[in-house]
């Protein structure tokens, strides 16, 4: 290490050429929002020079572009990405986004802690810098099934890896509150380090506790009154736009330069169809620059205030002493990434090919009890003011309403007209027989079903449909495949997405993924969908820690008494 010192020292004095100059760059200077002209000198991993001009051993011609620091994702689930973290870091990275901090909770309520040693073997190999947050409600809830479940011993042999940052969202808002002696134990490992939030809508006094409890960020803020309370008392508020929850444009009028340290941007779950259309965190930043943001203080989120809200000093500036991680832009408002350097290694084919490829694992998680029938999908009892969830597009927050249905031999049934759908959750880890049933309103579907294995958080299936036939197909075919998307209609499978690892991730490349997500979204939309994102919607119904009314594979849950309906 002292040679390594050593030679930082010299090349950043400019006594020896640098082993890489980005020469002739204009950096965006986070401290004062000005764009200066200089060279920026790199030794192995780390930056040694700015704000002056060097020779390098390797040169990047900057041509006058701008530079700013690599992007900081501070919530993810990779999972959600429908890919390995291999396909990730070659599907996000050449957005600019060198650091990622994922908590692998899609995946561990699947599989238990051998998604940890998956997730931080895959992070050793990767070229960004995936950090993982240890899961810390794995179930969420007891109200559901899960594959596994997480204790704090579970937990305490992955504490000291390099490459964890902590614990991941706290989603057992009650279990803190009332001092659930597990909560307290995962708490307590943690305490003096970093512990991620999930508090929507948590307010006043009760807020005040979940934060006494070490907790310091929260991505599930949705309004800025909440927000600006949040940060208030002490938290970083992690501003999401992923492909479902889309809270940028309600947040951004808060962050402004005064306030960026104590804003960041995260995507939480983002798939390669979106990525594709309108980018990862360089989307966000150009959304928010759009929508009024200062730069300074849009860059300031994306990497100075993450970086300094998650403990990690070595980056978040370009500046000598930071590690190299550099995004080369065309055009500062609109975030045109033209060039990404990671750890002082220019991003391209060449760099990903050389990686070390762990195999898939849980290729065999999805274990129905037996054949699903269309009997299964029948809901019994009176359809006279039927609990129904009510999508809110855009939000994983779900109504709770109370709708009149009809009923036939004996058996509720949807209302197309209503927009009413059916909604079912099979349990799928070959624990037990459950099925979870009720319906759901907003999806505009008016033949046929879609399922999924991908239902937050414990991953059972969930299916939506107007005729019970399609939706026994349908939950039987993800059976057969391993898991993954399905559109099935008049008996027959309209389009697909594979996902057999663990029946979150396809084994195959991220354009795969984005192509077979276009034919489905077309599959749906002609069974008269109205939703952008379907099948990700339909993967946060079953998760019963996001308010209003939620179903499990055990039933439907008003998740503000935490009660079946």
């Amino acid at each position: 290490m002292q040679k390594t010192i050593a030679q930082r020292v010299a090349q950043g004095q400019g006594r020896e050429a640098a082993d890489l100059v980005i020469r002739d760059v204009r950096l965006f200077d986070l401290v004062t929002g000005d764009l200066v002209p200089t060279d920026i000198a790199i030794c192995g991993d780390r930056i040694v020079g700015t704000y002056g001009s060097y020779e390098g051993r390797k040169v990047i011609e900057g041509r006058g572009r701008i530079a700013v620091p690599g992007f900081i994702d501070t919530h993810l689930h990779v999972e959600s990405s429908l890919v390995t973290p291999f396909e990730f870091d070659r599907c996000v990275l050449p957005h600019g986004v060198t650091t990622a901090i994922c908590d692998p909770h899609e995946m561990a309520n699947v599989l238990g802690s051998q998604t940890f040693d998956y997730f931080l073997g895959a992070a050793e190999r990767v070229i960004m810098d995936l950090r993982v947050n240890l899961s810390s409600c794995v179930p969420a809830t007891p109200m559901e099934t899960s594959g596994a479940t997480l204790q704090a011993d579970d937990l305490a042999p992955y504490h000291d890896h390099p490459k964890v940052i902590g614990l991941a969202e706290f989603m057992n808002i009650p279990g803190v509150l009332n001092g659930d002696a597990g909560c307290l134990d995962k708490l307590a490992m943690f305490s003096g380090g970093h512990i991620d939030g999930h508090a929507p809508l948590l307010r006043g006094k009760a807020l005040n506790g979940y934060l006494s409890a070490g907790i310091s960020t929260d991505h599930e803020a949705t309004a800025a009154d909440e927000a600006l309370e949040k940060v208030r008392k002490g938290m970083v508020v992690l501003i999401r736009e992923g492909s479902v929850c889309k809270d940028l444009e309600a947040l951004v009028p808060l962050l402004t330069v005064a306030t960026s340290p104590f804003f960041a941007f995260c995507t939480d779950d983002r798939n390669p169809l979106e990525i594709a259309h309108e980018g990862h965190l360089d989307f966000l930043i150009r959304r928010a620059i759009e929508l009024g943001v200062e730069p300074l203080a849009a860059y300031r989120a994306a990497s100075m205030s993450a970086a300094a809200a998650f403990g990690l000093r070595d980056r978040g500036q370009i500046a000598p002493g930071k590690r190299a991680d550099i995004v080369l832009l065309d055009d500062l408002e609109k975030c045109a990434v033209s060039d990404v350097i990671s750890a002082g290694r220019l991003v391209n084919d060449a760099l990903f090919a050389g990686r070390d490829i762990l195999p898939p694992v849980g290729l065999q998680s999805v274990k129905l009890a037996g054949t699903i029938s269309a009997k299964d999908m029948e809901i019994s009892g009176s359809g006279v003011e039927r609990p129904v969830m009510g999508i809110i597009p855009g939000q994983i927050i779900t109504e709770f309403l109370r709708c009149d249905l009809p009923e036939r031999n004996g058996c509720v049934m949807g209302d197309i007209g209503a927009d009413v759908a059916k909604v079912c959750v099979v349990a799928r880890h070959g624990h037990n027989e459950n099925i979870g049933r009720g319906f759901v309103k907003g999806f505009g579907l008016k033949q046929g079903a879609l399922a999924s294995s991908v239902g937050h958080d414990s991953h059972n299936i969930c299916v939506v449909g107007t005729d019970d036939a399609d939706m026994a197909l349908a939950v039987n075919r993800l059976s057969e495949t391993g898991g993954g998307f399905i559109a099935v209609r008049d008996g027959e499978i309209v389009a697909e997405l594979r996902l057999p690892v663990a029946g979150l991730m396809s084994d195959g490349t991220f354009e795969q993924v984005r192509d077979d997500l276009i034919v489905l979204r077309k599959a749906s939309k002609e069974m008269g969908v109205s939703l952008e994102e379907p099948f990700l919607q339909l993967a946060f119904l079953p998760l019963p820690v996001i308010p209003h009314l939620k179903i499990t594979d055990i039933g439907m849950i008003d998740v503000k008494t935490m009660e079946f309906v």
